[in-house]
């Protein structure tokens, strides 16, 4: 009897649908004739889990008792005799009540593994042994019950049961996970948005690895040896042949099989004629790399595999993919070709891949000179052929002896090929020494400088004649061609630069390191001065070494008007690339000044948000504050007036009604003076250790006693914080929550440690806020909805948010679960961050850097729910 399968269906959170997807499985085997037994099952009183437990066997529990309560277990000894085909084993990672034979759950799916039951089990990523820690440092809470990964990975079968995060508070809002009274409490904690996505995140990737196991383990047993890709850094060498858009996208999924894996796409333009490739096909090349997340570059260099070398380390790739060369066998003579170089002089930190395409051998339709004109190698060659080459052919012909004419001939070849190699000097060489050659060893008289028959001197003239006209012809040639393919590099770098000004690229560092990469600089610099007299200043700058104060200091500067200089340091530039330079210069100019009207257009934006402020500050004055004033002038005009009998009830109303109205001006004054601080930038906040329940009970005392409720365990752990400004930040925040509450029901604030955070979370019951408005409401001079006039100026939770953030926290808004709005106040542990020296804060004052609670007014700020 062999060994029984295992099938597990992983989620990343309880009520995702695990038990379900299980024991509709079941279903689906009984219904094909299946022995399928449930061994072990629960429900949790979830109706449509417990309806699919009917119609199938269920093995009786074992009943045990335990410190005086009695549990159930799963019976394996009844399973065993039982000895089912397969058996439903629900939470594998569960720990048995002490009495058991094994101590986990998982213990005993492998003893009925053992006897040949095959098992379906469930178990959730959160209980994985390997991620405690991850998991704990995401949901603040360690699991206690766990799964050895091993077991889990020797599974026949993972199936990932998947729910988006919100479906699942969805269901857990409706009942369908936990009972109702444990619903707000774990929608407020374990089942936040932010814990199951990255929850849902760990399950995906955890599952990603077990199915590339499964694909290493398939190749292994098929004998596949085609790469099918990894995870690095990876450059893209492109030629502008039609098969750039394969080795791009061999690239792109080799990079998607990493975190944060990139794809450069680099063309290295030349000046020699090599280089012939289509606009057309680089413009489609260069948009799919950029649809498929990567970037494109276009560089200049006269040695394709140094330039490519050089731009791969200075982007510090881990891999660069070549394609195979479209060179036929025959011109391997030349040499070994630009995928042979760069894999040869790679180095050890480099990886190349050369990736086959369709148009391999069936040649590159390019010239293949390189470097220079003709290019070094060529010259050499030439130089070889015009001086070697005739001292190797003359004892030869010496013996053969084939006769003058004949031996004019082969030397003529041999300076043809010199002039086609080498150009015009190796060519002069050739006939030079060919002649001199001919006259000493084959014209008679032999083995003298002289020539007695003249038709030998005609001969030897036409060839000298023949070899320098063909030397003339092929040097010509080079320099045309030299001529037009610099023409065709410089078109089409003016014709990309154009298309990024189409496409808007405005950042001057990207500008000014694209003519850095492009010309293969060290360093560029736009440098500006106001006048002729005034120094330099570099308006923006790429590249290393040190910065250029002067362009006189550059290696290549070029002027662009009166005040302005592009700078390069590196190497001195030829003058016919200056053409191409100046056009980049006139760019960087354009570009600078767009950030600088962009700039302007933002300060006047910021200038017409202060309008809009202080209009709406003064539209508060003239009602929000006058309505106060005049209520306190009333009341002091009549209690001063001699004229009226004021009963003791009536004197004390009036002066209960000052009160209220100097409590209701020195709330909104305080509001508003925070506010301009905030817009000011001049709160300075004096970050001290401190407890969260010592701060946040003093916040209480503007709201009627009752109707809040503190849930802040002692436990928690301190936080970095300025404790003035939590204060009044809460103060607005509570007293926001009571306002909106509706009667009868409690605002809660509880508290709450998450890895290196605290979370302080005042929820109400209230109308709550739409999704499209929860970040407006954090905006000054707003109101919720129709509140009226004399509830406050809007300022409220614009203080709170400004004072969260300027220590460091966050503030943000989310739905009450059954109605309602939450404000949840994100704090960072102590210890989690550095803390500014207590010497840059200002003194002692309420919010701005007090060294304990601020001194407090009769009530907190008021705080108003704002709207859209």
């Amino acid at each position: 009897m062999g060994r029984g399968k295992l099938r597990i269906y992983l989620g990343a959170a309880p009520g995702v649908g695990k038990t379900y997807a299980m024991l509709a499985e079941a279903h689906r085997r009984v219904e094909r004739g299946t022995d399928c037994v449930v061994a072990y099952v629960e429900h949790y009183g979830r109706p449509r889990t417990e309806v699919l437990l009917h119609g199938l066997e269920r093995i009786p529990r074992r009943e045990l008792e335990y410190r005086g309560t009695a549990f159930t277990e799963m019976d394996l000894d009844a399973v065993l005799a039982r000895h089912p085909r397969v058996a439903l084993v629900d939470e594998l990672a569960h720990t048995n009540v002490p009495g058991t034979r094994n101590g986990k759950r998982w213990q005993d799916v492998e003893e009925l593994l053992a006897a040949g039951i095959d098992v379906i089990s469930t178990v959730n990523i959160q209980h994985l042994e390997s991620l405690g820690d991850v998991v704990e440092s995401i949901t603040g809470v360690r699991q206690q019950e766990t799964v050895p990964d091993e077991v889990v990975r020797r599974a026949d079968q993972i199936e990932l049961v998947d729910m988006s995060p919100q479906a699942l508070r969805r269901r857990m809002a409706h009942g369908n996970i936990y009972q109702p009274d444990k619903v707000d409490a774990a929608l407020s904690n374990y089942f936040r948005p932010g814990n199951l996505t990255a929850l849902r995140e760990l399950a995906l990737l955890w599952v990603a690895d077990r199915v590339d196991e499964y694909l290493q383990q398939y190749r292994s047993e098929h004998r596949v040896s085609r790469i099918w890709g990894s995870r690095e850094r990876i450059v893209v060498g492109l030629t502008g042949g039609p098969e750039g858009r394969t080795l791009i996208r061999r690239a792109a999924r080799l990079a998607e099989k990493g975190a944060g894996g990139e794809v450069l796409a680099v063309y290295i333009a030349r000046g020699d004629g090599l280089t012939s490739a289509s606009p057309k096909e680089l413009a489609v090349q260069r948009t799919l790399v950029e649809d498929l997340g990567g970037t494109f570059h276009h560089v200049l260099g006269d040695d394709i595999p140094v330039a490519l070398l050089d731009f791969a380390r200075g982007v510090n790739a881990t891999q660069i993919v070549l394609g195979s060369s479209r060179r036929k066998s025959w011109q391997y003579v030349f040499g070994p070709g630009v995928g042979a170089t760069v894999a040869r002089e790679s180095g050890p930190d480099l990886d190349v891949h050369i990736v086959t395409h369709e148009e391999v051998a069936k040649g590159r339709g390019l010239p293949v000179a390189r470097g220079a004109r003709l290019g070094r190698s060529r010259i050499v060659w030439g130089w070889v052929a015009g001086l070697a080459g005739p001292l190797a052919l003359t004892p030869l012909l010496a013996t053969v002896q084939l006769g003058l004419a004949n031996d004019v001939l082969f030397y003529l070849a041999l300076t043809v090929a010199a002039a086609l190699l080498g150009g015009l000097f190796p060519a002069l060489a050739s006939a030079a020494v060919g002649s001199l050659l001919l006259n000493w060893f084959f014209t008679p008289p032999v083995n003298r400088i002289t020539i007695a028959d003249p038709r030998n001197f005609l001969a030897l003239a036409i060839f000298v004649g023949v070899a320098l006209s063909v030397a003339s012809v092929v040097d010509l040639a080079a320099r045309r061609t030299h001529q037009a393919a610099r023409l065709r590099a410089e078109s089409e770098i003016l014709s990309f630069l154009a298309g990024n000004v189409l496409r808007g690229e405005t950042s001057l560092e990207a500008l000014l390191e694209r003519v850095r990469e492009t010309f293969g600089m060290e360093s560029a610099a736009l440098l500006e001065r106001a006048g002729d007299l005034e120094p330099w200043t570099c308006a923006g700058r790429a590249g290393l070494g040190l910065p250029v104060e002067r362009p006189e200091d550059a290696d290549v500067d070029m002027p662009v008007g009166d005040h302005m200089a592009l700078a390069l340091t590196g190497r001195v530039l030829p003058a016919e690339d200056r053409r191409v330079l100046a056009a980049f210069a006139a760019q960087a100019v354009v570009v600078l000044d767009r950030r600088r009207l962009r700039e302007e257009a933002d300060r006047a934006r910021a200038m017409a948000e202060g309008n809009r402020i202080r209009t709406a500050l003064l539209a508060a004055v003239s009602h929000d504050l006058r309505t106060p004033l005049a209520g306190i002038k009333a009341a002091v005009t009549g209690l001063r007036s001699d004229d009226v009998a004021w009963s003791e009830e009536d004197r004390a109303e009036l002066l209960e009604g000052i009160e209220n109205g100097a409590d209701r001006l020195d709330h909104l004054v305080g509001n508003l003076l925070d506010m301009s601080r905030l817009q000011t930038g001049t709160v300075t906040p004096l970050i001290r250790e401190i407890d969260v329940d010592e701060v946040v009970p003093m916040a209480l005392g503007g709201v009627p006693d009752g109707t809040v409720d503190l849930d802040i365990p002692e436990t928690l752990p301190m936080v970095a914080v300025d404790a003035g400004l939590l204060e009044r930040a809460m103060a607005n925040l509570v007293e926001n929550a009571v306002k909106y509450s509706p009667g009868g029901s409690h605002v809660v604030v509880a508290a709450s440690a998450l890895a290196d955070r605290v979370e302080v979370r005042v929820v109400d019951r209230g109308p709550g806020v739409p999704d499209d408005a929860k970040d407006r409401i954090f905006e000054p001079f707003q109101r919720y909805g129709d509140a009226p006039r004399g509830t406050g100026v809007g300022l409220g939770l614009a203080v709170a948010r400004g004072f969260t953030e300027a220590m460091g926290g966050t503030l943000n808004a989310e739905d009450t679960p059954g109605g309602g709005l939450t404000m949840v106040l994100t704090l960072r542990a102590a210890g989690s961050a550095p803390r500014p020296a207590p010497d840059t804060a200002p003194g002692p004052g309420p919010g701005t850097g007090a060294p304990g609670p601020a001194p407090r007014p009769a009530r907190p700020a008021t705080a108003e729910r704002q709207a859209p």
